[in-house]
């Protein structure tokens, strides 16, 4: 099941895709927000809204995919290749850090680019979506704790980000965390299949990886971030990018009028223009 938040006439809507078209379920009559979705698993509530005679949703406007951004973390240098071409040493557990919830933003959204800085990249990830409070949870329980998966851009901002051993600055921006532009539940996902994940650059294939490549997988990580952070319903975590990012030479940095799309095999497209 894919589930999404659309706007119409301006009010969030929860809408669902079980393969027959994304269907506007507020417009008829299910209660609960995608929020109250993640929290409750309502995965099976919600479908029984999902009548063949729902008109399918055409040309839909995205919204944020949770409907209260809580925390957003993040894990660098988490697939080998990348590693290798950026001339980074990995670790021996994830390198976590984090963005601001006005990083967060739904597909569609025009990212600013601030003209103080000029080394602006881009990072196509496989985004987890937390289903419940996990605190100290084994990597065998974490899979219970997920609830899906979407489609996240790292957008970073190269030269303040190394400026320390801390990448904050160069990460949190206002619009840095494109995510989108839905939810797909993680009953029927299964990324240590090996999902291609890519980025493209006005057209052009910049990354072309799977998550095979990863170094932790999503299970470990959330097993170690809970060991360290409180994690609750609906809250975000970006598990790393593959290689072909501008860090790595041979790619130019991002500039205004730039369209950047991440896609995820079986979840979808975020699209955003840099302005």
């Amino acid at each position: 099941m894919k589930f999404s938040n659309i706007l119409v006439d301006g009010v969030c809507h929860l809408a669902a895709d079980n393969g027959s078209g994304l269907k506007d379920l507020t417009a008829a009559g299910f209660p609960l927000t995608m929020d109250e979705v993640i929290e409750q698993n309502a995965v099976a509530e919600a479908s029984r809204y999902l009548a063949d005679s729902l008109p399918v949703v055409e040309n839909p406007q995205f919204a944020n995919v949770v409907n209260r951004a809580g925390k957003i973390v993040c894990v660098g240098l988490n697939y080998r290749q990348h590693a290798q071409n950026a001339h980074m040493k990995t670790y021996d557990a994830p390198a976590l850090f984090s963005k601001y919830s006005d990083a967060l933003v739904p597909d569609g959204t025009d990212v600013e680019l601030p003209p103080w800085e000029a080394t602006y990249d881009y990072e196509a990830e496989l985004v987890i979506v937390i289903g419940k409070k996990a605190w100290g949870i084994s990597e065998e329980e974490a899979e219970n704790y997920i609830f899906g998966y979407t489609c996240g851009n790292d957008f970073s901002c190269r030269d303040p980000q190394m400026r320390s051993g801390q990448w904050l600055i160069g990460k949190t921006m206002p619009g840095f965390g494109p995510c989108g532009p839905c939810i797909v539940t993680a009953d029927g996902y299964h990324p240590k299949e090996g999902k291609k994940i890519r980025s493209y650059v006005n057209g052009e294939l910049r990354q072309d990886g799977t998550t095979a490549d990863m170094i932790f997988s999503c299970t470990e990580i959330v097993s170690y971030a809970s060991k360290y952070i409180s994690l609750n319903p609906g809250d975000l975590i970006f598990t790393g990018t593959p290689s072909g990012v501008a860090l790595e030479g041979g790619k130019t940095w991002l500039k205004k009028g730039d369209i950047v799309e991440v896609e995820v095999e079986g979840i979808g497209r975020v699209r955003n223009r840099m302005i």
